[in-house]
């Protein structure tokens, strides 16, 4: 046995975790769930020898330019604008910058799009990013729900620009419906967006009846679901569209709010519901995808549900 506790003759996937210390420095209001706690929370969990074979790099800065792949240039301007130079200034009534969030910002961004370099060009089979600001929540030309820029949308757009990629499918099992995402590829048959997530909830979207252009498939779960509705969503909705689709990458919103510890909903997951997610993915990456996977950090704000579940999640990642 490895250190892991892994046999030797099971094959492990390659697995790589992008950070920064600059997301610390995103500060949000005293008493926000979005704080800086979290991913010290997870880099806690992540210290266990277990996972001794993570391949930890810092995240780089992205190029400004990069936003421009999901935001209007206009809308870039008007959130670097906001950026205040001592202090906190709102957004809007959720959504806050302090004098660092910028450098936060593209340094996520930055994280997102060298995740996608790195599953293309053979230097991890999968990317976790534990960065912060989230992104599901900002839609096309507006910032909200925590959320300044989508990160994810901007790695699906690098992936087809830089990489030629004719499909991407995104999945998203953070417990909020991620409005922004579906919004920013409604009419956009080349990238797939599949949501497991509680209704009702903030932000109002992801109605089964929302499907764009074919595309959107949303999945909501009742107040007090638990595991088994969960799973049941997922396997009869959300990894049929996927398998159907054969996305060349599969890019995951890992927020993990869903857990029933969490604050901010009424969902009943636990760690082994992320553990069981992310192993049917993986399964997906594997047929159509040459195993290509990136997963991005969404929501998750009880500190232990959140350290727990991604502990779950990247040990998955890096089992296969």
């Amino acid at each position: 046995m490895d250190a892991a506790g892994l046999s030797p003759y099971v094959r492990t996937m390659s697995t790589r975790l992008y950070t920064h210390p600059i997301f610390l420095e995103h500060i949000t209001p005293p008493g926000h769930p979005e704080r800086p706690d979290r991913l010290r929370a997870i880099a806690r969990v992540l210290d266990d020898s277990a996972f001794a074979r993570l391949d930890r790099v810092e995240a780089p800065m992205g190029e400004e330019s990069a936003i421009l792949y999901a935001h209007p240039e206009a809308f870039v301007a008007r959130v670097k604008g906001a950026i205040p130079e001592t202090g906190i200034a709102r957004i809007d009534a959720d959504t806050s910058a302090s004098p660092k969030s910028w450098e936060a910002a593209l340094t996520a961004i930055g994280a997102a799009t060298a995740a996608v370099d790195d599953v293309f060009e053979g230097r991890a089979d999968n990317v976790f990013v534990a960065a912060r600001p989230p992104g599901h929540h900002a839609e096309h030309d507006r910032a909200m729900g925590f959320c300044l820029f989508n990160n994810t949308a901007i790695a699906a757009r690098h992936a087809q620009k830089k990489h030629g990629v004719e499909r991407v499918a995104i999945v998203d099992f953070d417990v909020h419906h991620g409005n922004g995402t579906q919004d920013i590829f409604w009419s956009d048959p080349t990238v797939l967006y599949a949501s497991t997530h509680q209704m009702p909830l903030y932000p109002g979207t992801g109605a089964l009846a929302e499907t764009g252009a074919g595309n959107i498939f949303n999945a909501p779960l009742s107040p007090d679901s638990g595991s088994d509705t969960f799973r049941e969503a997922f396997s009869d909705r959300v990894l049929p569209a996927v398998e159907a689709f054969r996305p060349e990458l599969v890019i995951v919103s890992a927020g993990f709010d869903a857990h029933h510890r969490d604050p901010l909903a009424e969902i009943n997951l636990t760690e082994d519901d992320f553990d069981w997610a992310t192993g049917k993915l993986l399964e997906q990456a594997g047929r159509s995808a040459s195993n290509r996977l990136v997963s991005l950090l969404e929501g998750g704000y009880d500190l232990q549900g959140l350290a727990f579940s991604t502990a779950a999640h990247v040990k998955r990642l890096m089992e296969g």
